[in-house]
């Protein structure tokens, strides 16, 4: 009965010591507010208060959301240390900042929150591909301008600038010489970011055709089907001259991938690796994101409330970055 007894005990120890391991592996690691920048766009928003909710609902962290931008976040992530998490930092806009972190050790990429990139491109409607196989890359272009034809100004297909000022303006002005679009395509004026975005809800809405510059994942990406012209792979040579107003001879090439980086200070690291190990795991592919968003835009919803909408409807993505139990709490908080 001793004998019995003593057994019965070490398994119980044994199952309260495996226990103990369990909840180690999935506590946050420190007592200390982990902050998060929330930036003004809402696939940054979103995925701000997805990386709280599993913070605080899943690992039992301090978090706090805190506003943020592309530049002013990188920059005080470089002298301050702060804030401990950009999910979603554009790391080609800040290069240089970007090169001074690492360079100083404050901070790390923990890894590439979207699967495809950041893309930009040239993008057409569905229906457009679907009824014209002929056009896949941007070369099909000079050829099947008429698709394109703009009935206000015949024997001109109609191409949408990107908004003067943006970066885009200068490299797609400098791809329609190198394709020699200039004769077949009426480079139309946007005038801004939301004028575009506009423009392309009243066309493809009606059906009619759209041909134009764009970046993803967005939610104009998932509303509206588009799809991105093939372009030839990215030659920084090439690139470097298409994004001179100057440029003599433009040839054709495509953008480089964006790196769009989940960056994590390295004092948090340090202070919760558990933390750490989930942010490196953390990547959404582009087209479901893309149609996250459009949900989030078709109801008006908040950042919070779409990641909220993100976590009940692609669970198959989110549940792969952490363990089962802090996937279990996470659902239990939804």
């Amino acid at each position: 009965m001793k004998l019995k007894t003593s057994i019965l005990a070490g398994v119980c120890l044994a199952c309260m010591a495996l226990g103990s391991n369990a909840a180690e592996a999935t506590e946050c690691g420190t007592k200390d507010p982990i902050t998060i920048a929330e930036m003004t766009w809402l696939s940054a928003g979103t995925l701000a208060y997805v990386t709280k909710a599993i913070l605080a609902e899943g690992y039992g962290c301090n978090v706090q959301i805190v506003p943020g931008d592309t530049v002013p976040t990188a920059s005080s992530m470089l002298a301050k240390g702060e804030p401990d998490i950009a999910p979603e930092l554009w790391v080609s806009t800040v290069k240089s900042t970007w090169d001074q972190m690492l360079a100083k050790g404050t901070v790390y990429k923990a890894g590439d929150i979207f699967a495809s990139g950041g893309q930009e491109g040239w993008w057409i409607p569905d229906y457009i591909a679907e009824a014209h196989p002929e056009i896949r890359s941007v070369s099909d272009l000079k050829d099947n301008w008429q698709v394109f034809e703009d009935p206000s100004n015949p024997g001109k297909g109609r191409f949408y600038a990107c908004p003067p000022g943006w970066g885009c303006e200068i490299i797609t002005n400098n791809l329609v010489k190198a394709l020699d679009l200039e004769a077949t395509y009426e480079v139309y004026p946007t005038g801004s970011g939301a004028n575009l975005k506009a423009m392309i809800a009243r066309q493809v809405s009606r059906k009619k055709p759209f041909i134009g510059w764009y970046w993803g994942p967005t939610e104009v990406i998932g509303k509206y089907k588009l799809k991105v012209l093939g372009m030839p792979a990215y030659n920084p040579a090439k690139f470097t001259c298409l994004t001179d107003a100057k440029c003599e001879k433009p040839e054709l090439t495509g953008w480089a991938v964006g790196e769009v980086a989940v960056a994590v200070t390295t004092s948090l690291k340090d202070r919760a690796p558990a933390v750490a190990e989930f942010l490196s795991k953390m990547q959404v592919p582009n087209v479901e994101i893309s149609d996250v968003l459009a949900w989030g835009d078709d109801n008006k919803a908040s950042p919070e409330e779409v990641a909220t909408y993100f976590f009940k409807n692609y669970e198959a993505i989110w549940t792969t970055w952490v363990p089962a139990d802090v996937a279990e709490k996470v659902k239990a908080a939804l």
